[in-house]
């Protein structure tokens, strides 16, 4: 399962997050955010099916921040910043993700 996959699985589980994906993409920084099982990129076009992931297999993750739903841009709600993906990751594993 690819990280992106397994962030929206999370997403799934507790919905009432928002999670801010800072990820390196060819090079290029990018802004993933992901809100019940679905994720959409804040810089590059996203694709219409949701069966193409945002963030591909070569795709590196820096840092998750969990936002309190509904994510307003206006005000956000942060509940963490700056979780670095190792840290996420293990935290997915735990929950069996």
């Amino acid at each position: 399962m690819l990280p992106i996959q397994r962030l929206e699985q999370y997403t799934f589980r507790f919905p009432d997050e928002v999670l801010m994906v800072n990820a390196q993409v060819d090079g290029d920084e990018d802004f993933v955010v992901v809100f019940r099982g679905f994720s959409s990129s804040l810089v590059k076009p996203t694709a219409a099916d949701p069966e193409v992931p945002v963030l591909s297999e070569a795709a590196i993750i820096d840092t998750i921040d969990r936002l309190q739903s509904p994510y307003t841009p206006d005000n956000p709600q942060y509940l963490e910043r700056d979780i670095p993906w190792a840290d996420f990751s293990d935290r997915l594993t735990q929950l069996g993700l």
